[in-house]
């Protein structure tokens, strides 16, 4: 099991406040169980926390907004993915743009990525 670290679950409780539009759409149609797999929202993993976990199928999905191109964050995420890989949990990077312009187009890619496990 993936745990959070010291402070985690009260860190996901304000992160769960604050998701961003696209993660709140996303969220929810993941909250449906689609496929029959099970999501977490905002999980702990260590010093991380994860968009969106399947335990069940050890895949975060991670929705990339504006955020995550500047200076040094594509270097942070990819540590972040390293420490997950480490940890046998897999990670698809969602663009914010993709779940605004066809949710549906993601959620059979996630359905699809499970499916390849």
């Amino acid at each position: 099991e993936l745990k959070g670290g010291p402070g985690g679950k009260r860190g996901a409780r304000k992160r769960r406040r604050e998701m961003s539009f696209p993660e709140v759409l996303l969220w929810q149609e993941l909250r449906k169980e689609p496929g029959g797999w099970y999501y977490r929202r905002e999980h702990p993993a260590g010093p991380y926390f994860l968009d969106f976990y399947c335990a069940k199928a050890k895949l975060c999905v991670e929705v990339d907004g504006e955020a995550h191109a500047p200076g040094d964050r594509p270097e942070r995420d990819a540590r972040r993915d390293a420490w997950l890989a480490g940890h046998g949990v897999r990670v698809l990077r969602v663009p914010a743009a993709e779940v605004l312009c066809d949710l549906d187009a993601v959620l059979r890619h996630i359905l699809d990525v499970i499916a390849g496990t």
